[in-house]
């Protein structure tokens, strides 16, 4: 108890705050923020169109699937270490790591997007003179796009809270506050840096979930809800007619 209020006194602590501190706590959360949006670009830019490719044909699969499950067993703490040794202390070591964290999440919403795209729908827009081009633009984007903003939600909560390891090599965000309580037996500091990387965490799942919602098409929506009705009809109609449970 004693270390929940030392917590919650650093947390409101105005000094702690301020640009003066020795660590302030707006530049931290801006670094977390920022390696977690970079990381998450780069992460886009890279398995989207793969993602993209592999659902379109579905090409290359098996071995996207296996590249994948690999890269998920990496150890970051291990891989954030052996990229500092090998290319120095900044930014570049912990970026890298994040984002072979984050792109089997973003891979696997990119193409079980398009595979969740009825193949009746596809035939029919080829039916009617799509390019291929077209369809993945006008069709398998728009009703994939669910998926892949929910595989763009798993990687930014695994990059934010993983960030945290970007200061075991110095590179700040909000893990210096847990590192730094750690080395100097400062637990409350080391929770304060805990609880601020979940206040954070949380902030992004309702960001992503509101656009998890908002990015479903319209005309899905409006299907959705006709399928309800229609389940609602066909099981009274299960049950029998009036006019058939009057003859019974």
């Amino acid at each position: 108890m004693n270390y929940f209020s030392q917590t919650v006194a650093f947390l409101f602590d105005g000094a702690n705050w301020a640009s003066t501190s020795i660590n302030p706590i707006p530049v931290r959360i801006g670094e977390q923020l920022w390696y977690t949006l970079l990381s998450l670009v780069i992460t886009a830019i890279i398995a989207i169109p793969l993602g993209f490719y592999i659902g379109h044909t579905g090409r290359g699969r098996t071995i996207a699937v296996s590249v994948s499950g690999g890269a998920r067993a990496l150890p970051t703490l291990g891989v954030l270490t052996l990229l500092a040794l090998l290319i120095g202390i900044g930014i570049g070591a912990p970026i890298i790591s994040f984002v072979v964290l984050a792109i089997p999440s973003v891979l696997a919403g990119a193409y079980s997007g398009f595979e969740s795209v009825d193949r009746r729908t596809i035939d029919a827009a080829r039916a009617v003179g799509m390019t291929e081009w077209q369809i993945v633009t006008k069709v398998e984007i728009p009703l994939g796009l669910p998926l892949l903003i929910g595989g763009l939600r798993s990687a930014t909560l695994q990059i934010v809270a993983t960030a945290t390891l970007a200061a075991y090599i110095g590179a700040g965000g909000l893990g210096t506050y847990i590192f730094l309580g750690l080395g100097n037996n400062d637990f409350s500091q080391a929770l304060a840096g805990s609880v601020l990387v979940i206040v954070l965490a949380i902030v992004l799942e309702i960001v992503f979930s509101i656009v998890q919602r908002l990015v479903v098409p319209a005309g899905v929506r409006a299907g959705r809800s006709t399928s309800t009705r229609a389940g609602a009809t066909r099981s009274r109609a299960v049950v029998g007619s009036p006019l058939q449970e009057g003859n019974k």
